[in-house]
């Protein structure tokens, strides 16, 4: 029997329920009326609640619904709105992309837009094997190939046929990705970082070393193991890929840079010991993983090295820009007091590969 994925609301964020049955009466299926929330309690950043009308073994229905995180959001981020039109579009075309079902862009139900989509059953590995794979030693490795196959088969995705090159601005991609998230890092950055962390160099490298974009697909943005729901019985099997807040047009090895920057991380300062990934054992390997998407997608790798030190950097400022509203007070959940000594962590590593290359 598969674990359930779900929990109780945490305390504050709360969802108004008399609203919500209100803003969902007539337009989807199930009973309103019985309407009951738990919460996905995985993730740092937008909230993503189960809303279930009605049992299902009685015909109820199960959605499932995503709103930005409370308090003040850094401009243009955790865009709901927009999240929801990218899935009506990337849907049809890559089924792993869970299909939307209503978008609510009226703040006064919930507080901040919102939108339902459909609700997926798997499992979703974080930093150690889920005992469901317990007994298939080859779980390690199977699990890894299909996170490396969907990378290259989202990758894949003509996005000229499927008229999604709108979604972006792909030329110039590389250069905008270093100057946007450099930007971002400065306005999140906090005083209690230590003052001679290595940050302007990393930016300094990064924009003196910006390569032209290897080609222009869609991109994820955040591609991780955890953003992968599996098939609780073949860990081969992707149930559903999530998390598209930040889908856009550009380079793919700016996503393939991400994905390795979380797959080779050992345990973070504050962070739970990581035993999933390069590092462990029946794992791709940082060199294997590479090899597989090469050959998968038929792209060179061989210039992986600033894509990494970017995706480093990058997600430096992600968990920097959520301390931030941690320290700020603007969230009081206590997952988010050691993301200041992370973002540290990670500018530290990409200096590190930095200096690795001899660059």
């Amino acid at each position: 029997m598969t674990r359930s994925d779900t929990a109780p609301v945490r305390p504050g964020e709360e969802l108004p329920l008399e609203a919500l049955r209100e803003a969902l009466r007539g337009k989807v299926a199930g009973d309103v009326d019985a309407l009951t929330v738990e919460q996905f309690p995985g993730g740092f950043s937008n909230l993503t609640y189960l809303l279930r009308l009605g049992e299902p073994s009685e015909g109820g229905q199960e959605y499932v619904l995503r709103r930005a995180p409370l308090g003040p959001v850094a401009r243009g981020a955790h865009d709901m709105p927009r999240e929801y039109r990218l899935l009506s579009r990337v849907h049809p075309v890559l089924p792993v992309a869970p299909q939307p079902v209503l978008l609510v862009e009226d703040p006064a139900v919930l507080g901040a837009p919102f939108y339902l989509m459909e609700r997926r059953r798997g499992v979703v590995v974080r930093t150690r094997l889920p005992p469901e794979y317990a007994a298939l030693p080859d779980a390690p490795r199977r699990l890894s190939e299909a996170l490396v196959d969907t990378l290259a088969d989202l990758h894949a995705v003509d996005i000229d046929a499927a008229g999604l090159r709108d979604l972006g601005k792909p030329e110039g991609f590389n250069a905008r990705q270093v100057e946007g998230w450099a930007g971002r890092w400065r306005r999140a950055r906090t005083d209690d970082l230590p003052d001679e962390l290595p940050d302007e160099d990393v930016i300094a490298w990064l924009t003196a070393h910006t390569p032209a974009e290897s080609a222009h697909t869609l991109v994820h943005n955040d591609f991780k193991l955890d953003n992968l729901m599996l098939d609780p019985a073949d860990p081969a099997r992707v149930v559903a890929l999530l998390d598209w807040e930040m889908t856009t047009v550009g380079d793919p090895l700016a996503d393939l840079g991400l994905t390795l920057t979380y797959w080779t991380m050992p345990q973070q300062p504050g962070g739970a010991e990581n035993r999933v990934g390069a590092a462990a054992p029946g794992f791709l390997s940082r060199e294997a993983f590479l090899t597989r998407y090469a050959s998968r997608s038929g792209r060179d790798v061989s210039g992986i090295g600033w894509y990494e030190v970017l995706g480093h950097f990058k997600l430096a400022v992600i968990v920097g820009q959520i301390y931030a509203r941690y320290r700020a007070g603007q969230t009081k959940d206590p997952r988010f007091a050691p993301l200041g000594q992370q973002a540290a962590w990670l500018i530290g590593e990409a200096q590190r590969r930095i200096e690795a290359a001899g660059a």
